[in-house]
């Protein structure tokens, strides 16, 4: 297996895809000697693809709850009875407030988040606004996670600044009926695709530990980098009591990593980032960052906590890399 590890690094690092073939092979690594030696590989195509530097972002929940959708994992889904906050559209004072915070701290990115099907009406209209005032007053990349959106909205939120657009799919097409059946598999890919025609970069990735198989996993990582995208998102289930989900079997530390450096030698240009769950890997995905992921959502994320800005600096420089300068 060693033997194959190596053959697999140096087939990406010369610029070739990894097959479908080559990947299930990776998948079926069980000796932990292995695995280590899976997650060196991946971490040497992402310092030869992407460098030292991390890339840091933060989200703010800015509308919560009553979502219409019945995607099994989610604590603001109205078809489940959790303890989730419930409230409208945040005041783009208090919007502008947290992206200063998070810009003085060294973050690289913003993005404002809204539950529902997808932002419409008044509240994509106050969206545009609060987007237009942050372009002006701070300095740091704006993203966007407002749901199903049409060409003509995502067009709109571009030319207010936002450079990327988030849409995670969160599983492999064939796995996708079993945590969604409100909207399809095809309306997420129309968004993305909708997004890249409005010029901006997409963010988009997805859930592991959802009851999926290590295939699921390779089919959505292997959609991604068909869809070409540079930002993936890697969340780890955190079940949330009253959800289908709730009793969730939990994931090995060696199946996130494992995980972790596939996603890494299937795209090995783009940004791998933790995202929701990093409280139930071990001190917050530190040796994520040894496996191929640059990337991580930093501070509080929608409903799970998550780990402090001040807290990922430390260990972005104690594991020896940079977090990503603005400007």
């Amino acid at each position: 297996m060693k033997e194959f590890i190596r053959s697999i690094e140096e087939k990406v690092i010369e610029g070739l895809a990894v097959s479908f073939e080559d990947t299930m092979k990776l998948a079926g690594i069980e000796e932990k000697e292995d695995i280590v030696l899976l997650c060196i590989s991946a971490n040497k195509v992402r310092e030869f693809f992407c460098g030292k530097e991390v890339d840091l972002c933060t989200i703010m929940n800015a509308k919560s709850g009553r979502c219409t959708e019945d995607c099994k994992f989610c604590a603001q889904s109205a078809h489940y009875k959790t303890n989730v906050e419930v409230y409208g559209l945040v005041s783009k004072d208090d919007a502008l407030k947290l992206a200063r915070e998070n810009q003085n701290e060294g973050v690289n990115r913003f993005s404002l988040v809204t539950s529902g099907r997808g932002t419409t009406g008044n509240d994509f209209e106050k969206i545009l606004d609060m987007y237009e005032e942050l372009n002006k007053e701070v300095k740091i990349d704006l993203c966007a996670s407002l749901g199903i959106l049409r060409y003509e909205q995502l067009l709109k939120l571009k030319q207010t600044g936002i450079t990327m657009y988030h849409h995670n799919l969160e599983t492999s097409r064939e796995y996708y009926e079993n945590i969604c059946t409100t909207h399809s598999y095809d309306e997420r890919i129309d968004t993305i695709n909708a997004a890249k025609r409005a010029g901006m970069l997409v963010c988009c990735g997805g859930i592991i530990g959802l009851g999926e198989s290590f295939e699921d996993r390779i089919k959505l990582a292997l959609t991604l980098r068909d869809l070409g995208i540079k930002s993936i998102p890697i969340n780890v289930l955190n079940p949330i009591v009253g959800t289908p989900l709730e009793n969730a079997e939990s994931l090995s530390q060696e199946e996130i990593l494992k995980t972790i450096a596939i996603f890494r030698l299937v795209n090995p240009k783009a940004l791998i980032r933790l995202a929701g769950g990093r409280n139930l890997i071990e001190k917050f995905g530190e040796k994520c960052f040894n496996a191929g992921a640059n990337a991580t959502i930093t501070g509080n994320y929608l409903t799970t906590s998550g780990n402090k800005i001040c807290d990922d600096k430390k260990m972005v420089r104690e594991l020896k890399l940079e977090v990503r300068k603005n400007g």
